[in-house]
């Protein structure tokens, strides 16, 4: 918003900056305000504006898509009309060829840190349950209401048959596919957040709860941590940022907002805050019932892997989401 503008008609202004003059252009369906710049913009350059419906499921042949989450039949249908044009236009015909090679696209697609399960594999293998990573980096409302879903499902297949679903190709997790045996594990569900200051958690967070509870999903504690990298412009160096000198306000400010949601949260009982599987909070600067926050990630991880270590019969299952920053340092230390 800081760049594109305040309102949805001067964020599709300067999205259609894209559109060239007669050349084919594509979008998905959107609200009438964006929409009615985009046809204007459009209009102005003679461009032929189409607007693609979302991808017809039973044109995978019963595969499913490498990216999860029902929004991406919408941007699937987008990329199959965008690439059939342009390769068309290129004198590649062969529809036939052209199904199949965009059937095995669908597929195969992955994207890191978009609804990606990873595995720890930090764990000493010799224990039965195991620490999973559900990454996803939405930062808006709407996003993390369809992450929400993404990660209610997931987790419910997760704890039936621990993963019926194509890992993301990665060797670091394959494990993620495997099927435990025998008796049936307990599940804790904690999130792992951070976003940035000129997001309003005040949005962001009653969405992902709202979401988790109407799929019956609760989370016994929200873990609040800085990124281990701070970013103050475009272009300028990473900094790490020692745990004596990072400020903390904004992890505090987040967990308050959190606290206040489940106060306010009549399904609170079914949401577990102090819990025997959920001690050591001596490494945390700021423990509250539902909540604590964090002075670093590598501390969060080191806390994660004693509770797996301390708790053999419950499986860990952490969403982090908030900030794509986030989940690219979750990433990085994971897959050490």
């Amino acid at each position: 918003m800081e760049i594109l503008g305040n309102t949805l008609g001067e964020i599709a202004g300067e999205k259609a900056g894209i559109f060239k003059h007669r050349i084919p252009a594509f979008t998905v369906p959107q609200p009438d305000e964006a929409m009615h710049v985009l046809k204007e913009k459009a209009s102005q350059l003679n461009v032929p504006l189409q607007v693609t419906a979302p991808l017809d499921a039973k044109l995978l042949n019963g595969l499913r898509l490498g990216l999860e989450g029902e929004h991406q039949y919408i941007n699937a249908g987008l990329a199959v009309a965008l690439s059939s044009t342009w390769l068309n236009i290129n004198g590649n015909l062969d529809e036939t060829h052209l199904k199949q090679t965009f059937i095995k696209g669908l597929a195969t697609a992955n994207l890191q840190g978009r609804a990606q399960i990873v595995c720890d594999q930090h764990i000493n293998k010799k224990i039965s349950n195991e620490l999973d990573f559900f990454l996803d980096g939405a930062h808006s409302p709407e996003s993390m209401q369809a992450c929400a879903r993404w990660f209610s499902l997931a987790i419910k297949d997760n704890n039936q048959t621990f993963f019926n679903q194509k890992p993301d190709n990665s060797k670091f997790s394959n494990e993620v596919a495997k099927t435990h045996q025998g008796e049936a594990q307990k599940s804790a569900q904690i999130l792992l957040f951070n976003c940035m200051s000129v997001r309003d958690p005040q949005l962001l967070l009653p969405h992902l709860v709202k979401t988790c509870a109407d799929h019956g999903v609760y989370f016994k504690k929200a873990l609040f941590v800085p990124g281990l990298s701070v970013y103050h412009k475009i272009g300028s160096h990473a900094l790490s940022p020692t745990d004596s000198n990072i400020d903390l306000s904004w992890q505090f400010t987040l967990q308050r907002v959190w606290e206040n949601i489940m106060q306010g949260n009549k399904a609170g009982k079914n949401i577990g805050g102090a819990s025997e599987e959920l001690t050591g909070m001596e490494m945390s600067v700021s423990n509250c019932e539902h909540s604590a926050v964090f002075s670093s990630l590598p501390l969060v991880i080191n806390w994660l892997r004693d509770r797996v270590q301390q708790n053999q019969s419950t499986r860990f299952q952490v969403l982090v989401t908030g900030s794509i920053h986030l989940v690219g340092d979750v990433l990085k230390l994971i897959k050490k």
